[in-house]
């Protein structure tokens, strides 16, 4: 299955993030948790890499191993970091050749210790020439770009960051799939702004259940997305009781995905870090609303 025949007019798609596991026990711990999460049948499984492309050959192993064990449809994340040309091709035959179907083009971070993205000699400069590049010489594959419903940390406006959306899109992007968000106001207000310079691609939200205060706050921090003070109140109010901090974080989420279904997203991608918990929680609730 390819993203837009899991998220085209009409349909709802429902796709999990992972991201490569460091170690052994890592890796068994990802399976086990997937297996829960499988249970929802989702559409698809994607799968991130390490910073600076430091873990590409792990994802193709993780994203193939998630189609022969549960036959589902997967897609490998690929950035311009730290690769030529010539090194993302070879990454994208060797997806190919191991019948993975969506590609998630992304431009990627500086690496750890840079403020601004440089390519490398012989690379890309722009997440639009990855998605051209897939688009031309590796057709067979779906593509997923991303939306940033509080614009993107280095963009020097929300509309010159939209504008970089529509080149993405036009290049060939079959799906915007969002950063993590916390207030669906923040995805409304960007979803009338995609669709005001004629951005038609479907907008997936991107749903980050908050299971521990001081992880989201290192992951929000990174990406620039806002806490809404209520929410932050109240998991300021758990203090160090993890168990409340997780129980907030699932209503929060809860609530979140309830009111975008309502609003009829083409679909939900969940961030699980590997873990199925929260997600599980969330979805069950959803299911018996």
């Amino acid at each position: 299955m390819k993203f837009a025949q899991a998220y085209g007019p009409g349909k709802f798609g429902l796709s999990f993030e992972l991201s490569p596991p460091k170690t052994l026990a890592g890796e068994e711990s990802l399976w086990r948790h997937l297996d829960e999460l499988m249970a929802f049948a989702p559409n698809l499984v994607t799968c991130t890499y390490g910073a600076g492309g430091s873990t590409r050959d792990k994802t193709l192993e993780i994203v193939a191993e998630v189609r022969r064990r549960h036959g589902c449809s997967v897609a490998a994340h690929l950035t311009c970091v730290g690769a030529t040309v010539d090194q993302l091709r070879s990454y994208l035959k060797a997806a190919a050749e191991r019948g993975i179907e969506n590609i998630v083009a992304l431009r990627g971070d500086p690496p750890h210790g840079e403020t601004a993205f440089q390519p490398i000699a012989g690379g890309l400069r722009y997440a639009n020439e990855l998605v051209a590049l897939i688009r031309r010489e590796f057709p067979q594959f779906g593509i997923a770009v991303a939306g940033y419903p509080e614009t993107h940390q280095e963009a020097p406006s929300s509309q010159a960051d939209l504008q970089n959306l529509h080149r993405k899109v036009a290049a060939g992007g079959e799906v915007v799939i969002t950063q993590v968000f916390y207030d669906n106001a923040d995805f409304f207000r960007f979803r009338r702004e995609c669709l005001a310079l004629n951005i038609t691609a479907p907008i997936v939200p991107g749903i980050l259940p908050i299971t521990n205060l001081a992880q989201v706050q290192r992951i929000t921090s990174l990406c620039k997305a806002r806490l809404p003070i209520q929410l932050l109140e109240r998991l300021t109010a758990a203090g160090d009781d993890e168990a409340a901090q997780f129980e907030v974080g699932v209503e929060h989420a809860t609530a979140q995905v309830q009111e975008l279904l309502a609003a009829g997203v083409p679909g939900i991608h969940f961030y699980v870090l590997n873990k199925s918990p929260a997600t599980v929680r969330v979805l069950k609730a959803v299911r018996t609303k």
